[in-house]
């Protein structure tokens, strides 16, 4: 299922106004706050809850996505579960972190940028995470994982993936670029 077909589809927009609501008067320093608790609502920040938030708040909608697209926090996109976070600054960079990158990217089936189809993973490469001791590092939700080599990082999804009772994702028909099914 597409991005498109996910945000085609009615969405209960009740919930937005509950946010503006709760905040009135609602203030541009209302922002952040409302924007986290939309994502934690719908698992990212449909298009029509921003318009709906900006019709609502007054607030205009440019200035709606302008705070999130400048926070990594936030995801326009539907997102997995666990977050997988490969560092790409220098120290990781010249330690392996492409190699590394590569071997998550075919474990899960999925490229950077894309989320599995069961909604449990994403992959995205940060620019650093600031911990170059550990090069190369990656974080998966709140857990740093250091001195990492390829075998160890897919290692390490295998450990969450039975913890979760997750099927290995490189099993399940690869996401297209940009796509995922639609969240809860």
């Amino acid at each position: 299922m597409s991005i498109s077909e996910c945000t085609d589809k009615p969405l209960d927009l009740s919930p937005v106004a509950a946010m503006v609501a709760d905040r009135a008067p609602f203030s541009e320093g209302d922002v952040i706050d409302a924007l986290q608790d939309m994502q934690t609502r719908y698992g990212y920040l449909p298009r029509a809850a921003m318009d709906e938030m900006a019709r609502l708040s007054g607030v205009p909608v440019a200035r709606l996505y302008g705070v999130a697209t400048f926070y990594s926090q936030f995801h326009l996109q539907p997102h997995g579960r666990h977050a997988v976070r490969v560092c790409r600054g220098t120290a990781c960079h010249v330690r392996g972190a492409a190699g590394i990158l590569s071997a998550i990217s075919r474990h899960l089936g999925i490229e950077d940028g894309d989320t599995t189809p069961d909604m449990q993973f994403s992959i995205e490469s940060v620019a650093c995470l600031g911990t170059c001791f550990l090069a190369p590092v990656m974080l998966v939700d709140d857990q740093y994982y250091g001195n990492l080599t390829s075998d160890k990082a897919v290692a390490t999804l295998k450990r969450i993936q039975a913890r979760d009772g997750a099927p290995n994702a490189a099993a399940q028909p690869a996401a297209q670029k940009g796509s995922a099914p639609c969240p809860p």
